[in-house]
């Protein structure tokens, strides 16, 4: 899964989370998964750029609220 805005590093993710940024989650693949509550595997930043950093997340109501 990826986060709706393209962030180029996991602590760059991080402080978006903390600073209170309102940061979605979306799955680019064929199914379009919609998670609204629960954990998330995320990689970043988007294809075609490869992937440098990957994380587990946390989402409540539809918004990321912590990765690991």
């Amino acid at each position: 899964m990826y986060t709706t805005k393209n962030f180029k590093t996991k602590k760059a993710l991080r402080e978006a989370i903390k600073n209170g940024e309102r940061v979605t989650v979306f799955d680019p693949g064929p199914f379009r998964n919609v998670v609204k509550n629960g954990k998330v595997f995320l990689e970043g930043p988007h294809y075609p750029e490869p992937h440098k950093w990957y994380a587990k997340g946390i989402v409540k109501n539809g918004i990321l609220v912590g990765v690991s």
